[in-house]
C-alpha cells in the first residue's frame, strides 16, 4: 500500500505551477540569515559597524581601523540606512572621524531620533582650553598637543566663580570633564596625568566657536558678576548624541 503523504501542499490543487503559499525556508537553508525571521541584506560585519555608529557619538579611524575600513567600503549602503532614520553620517576622511547628525527640515516632517546633548560648563571650559592648545601647537607646526591633567587644571579653576562650589568640588568637575572627553575619543591618556590632544577637538570647537567663547571668557574675566552657565552650555553642543 502506498503511503499517502500528507503534508501541506505548495502548490495550487487545480495542477497548474502556481504556489498555493510561500513555505517558509529554515535557517539552515538560509545561510545569509543572522537570526530567526532575519530580512536584513547587511553582512554581520557591516551591520555592526551601523550600529556603532548609532551608539557612539563618534566613529575614529585611529582608534577602530577595522570598523573604518567597512565604514568606507560600504559607506552609500551605511547611509542609505541611516538616512531611513532622518539621521546623516558625516565622514571626515582628512581627520579619520565619522559621526552621525539629525536631519531637521521645514519642509519636511521629520519625527527626531536623535537629541542634542550640551556639554557642561566644566566640560566646555576643558574644552576651550584644549582647543587653544591644539590650535597653539599645530599652527607652531607641531605633529600634535599634549597637556598635563594639573596644566589644565589650573587654567579651567580660574574661570570658576565662588557660587560654583568649593575648590574641591570644582576640582572633581575639572577631573570628571577630563574623564569624558577621554572616554570619547577627544583626548587620550598616554601616560598617567598627560593626555595628547586629537584632531576630533576641531569638529567639536570650531575655530569660530572657539572665537566666540574666548570673547565670553575675557568679558567674564572682567566683570564683576560671571554670566549665567547656560549661557557658556548652549554656545557648545555636540553632534547629535543618543537616540530620544
Amino acid at each position: 500500500m502506498t503511503d499517502v503523504d500528507t503534508s501541506a501542499p505548495t502548490v495550487a490543487p487545480s495542477g497548474d505551477d502556481t504556489p498555493a503559499f510561500i513555505a517558509p525556508v529554515a535557517m539552515e537553508n538560509d545561510p545569509d540569515a543572522l537570526f530567526a525571521g532575519d530580512r536584513g541584506i547587511l553582512d554581520a560585519d557591516v551591520r555592526r559597524v551601523l550600529v556603532r555608529i548609532l551608539q557612539r557619538r563618534f566613529l575614529l579611524a585611529e582608534n577602530s581601523p577595522a570598523e573604518w575600513k567597512l565604514l568606507l567600503e560600504h559607506q552609500q549602503m551605511i547611509e542609505s540606512r541611516l538616512n531611513d532614520l532622518f539621521v546623516r553620517l558625516v565622514v571626515d576622511h582628512d581627520r579619520g572621524v565619522a559621526y552621525k547628525e539629525q536631519v531637521r527640515s521645514d519642509e519636511v516632517d521629520v519625527p527626531i531620533l536623535l537629541k542634542d546633548e550640551a556639554y557642561s560648563r566644566a566640560e566646555t571650559l576643558v574644552l576651550v582650553y584644549l582647543r587653544t592648545v591644539f590650535q597653539r601647537e599645530t599652527t607652531a607646526g607641531a605633529p600634535s598637543a599634549r597637556v598635563d591633567v594639573e596644566e589644565v587644571e589650573q587654567t579651567v579653576l580660574t574661570y570658576f566663580a565662588e557660587s560654583d562650589g568649593t575648590r574641591a568640588s570644582q576640582q572633581r568637575a575639572v577631573r570628571t570633564a577630563i574623564a569624558r572627553l577621554d572616554r570619547e575619543g577627544i583626548i587620550e591618556e598616554e601616560s598617567e596625568g598627560r593626555y595628547r590632544i586629537g584632531p576630533l577637538i576641531e569638529i567639536v570647537l570650531s575655530a569660530e566657536v572657539l572665537r566666540e567663547l574666548q570673547r565670553w571668557l575675557e568679558e567674564q574675566t572682567t566683570d564683576a558678576e560671571p554670566a549665567p552657565s547656560d549661557e557658556i552650555e548652549a554656545v557648545a553642543s555636540l553632534p547629535e548624541e543618543q537616540t530620544a
